[in-house]
C-alpha cells in the first residue's frame, strides 16, 4: 500500500508541474546549502520556486502529468525550478549561476506542454526577456503613435500651404483688387475738352469771314 505522505508529495509535484509556466530540471551535486540559498534568491525576479525533489516520486509525477520523456533526466541529486513568471529570465538566471558555479547542471525541462532538452534550455536563456520585449514594444508603439500624428498633421500643413499659394496667385492676377491700405482720395474732375484762350492773346480770324465782305464790295461796284 502506498505511503500517504508519498502520495501527497507526488500530487504536490504534479500540481506544481501543471500550474507552472515552465519547469527546469537541474542537478545540484556539489553545491553547498548556502549556495542553494543564493540560487533561490537569484530566481526570485522571475517568480521561480526552486525545490529539491526525490527522483522516484518525481518520476511518478511526471508520468502522471504526461511528461514521460523527463524520466530519463531524473538522475543524480535533482532540483526543479518551477517558473511562475518569465521562463526566459529564469533560464538566464540559471545559466548565469551555473557560469559561476559549475556544479549546477541544467538538464532540461518542460514549457508549454513540450519537453525541452539541455540545449533547448540553453537556447531559451539566449532569448530576450519579457521586460526587454515589453520595453521594445513600448518604444515601437510610441514611434508608431508619433508617425500617426505626423501623418495626420501632414495634410493640414499641405492645405495651409496650398491656401497661401492660391491667395498669392489670385493677388497677382490682372484686375485683382487689392485690399485698400487707406481710404482713397476722390479723383480730380477731368479737364474740359476746350480750354479758354489765355488772356492777352488774339484770335486768328476765320478766312471765310474775310472773303465774304470783299465779295459784297465787288458786287456793289458793278
Amino acid at each position: 500500500m502506498p505511503n500517504a505522505s508519498n502520495v501527497a508529495e507526488v500530487e504536490a509535484i504534479k500540481g506544481r508541474l501543471e500550474g507552472s509556466v515552465a519547469a527546469l530540471l537541474t542537478e545540484y551535486r556539489g553545491l553547498k546549502v548556502a549556495e542553494l540559498g543564493e540560487l533561490r534568491a537569484s530566481l526570485r525576479g522571475s517568480s521561480t520556486e526552486y525545490r529539491v525533489l526525490k527522483n522516484t516520486l518525481t518520476s511518478i509525477a511526471v508520468r502522471e502529468a504526461g511528461y514521460e520523456d523527463l524520466v530519463a533526466l531524473l538522475q543524480g541529486p535533482t532540483a526543479v525550478a518551477f517558473v511562475h513568471g518569465d521562463p526566459v529570465q529564469a533560464a538566464k538566471d540559471l545559466a548565469e549561476f551555473a557560469r559561476t558555479h559549475p556544479s549546477l547542471v541544467v538538464k532540461g525541462g518542460v514549457m508549454d506542454g513540450k519537453v525541452l532538452g539541455a540545449a533547448e534550455v540553453r537556447q531559451l536563456a539566449t532569448l530576450e526577456s519579457r521586460e526587454v520585449l515589453l520595453a521594445r514594444l513600448a518604444g515601437l508603439l510610441q514611434a508608431s503613435a508619433q508617425q500617426t500624428v505626423n501623418l495626420l498633421a501632414a495634410p493640414l500643413r499641405q492645405v495651409a500651404t496650398m491656401t497661401a499659394a492660391l491667395r498669392d496667385q489670385k493677388a497677382e492676377e490682372p484686375g485683382a483688387t487689392a485690399a485698400p491700405a487707406a481710404e482713397a482720395e476722390p479723383e480730380a474732375p477731368a479737364a474740359e475738352a476746350t480750354e479758354a484762350p489765355a488772356e492777352g492773346t488774339t484770335d486768328t480770324p476765320d478766312t471765310n469771314d474775310t472773303k465774304e465782305p470783299a465779295a459784297e464790295a465787288a458786287g456793289a461796284e458793278r
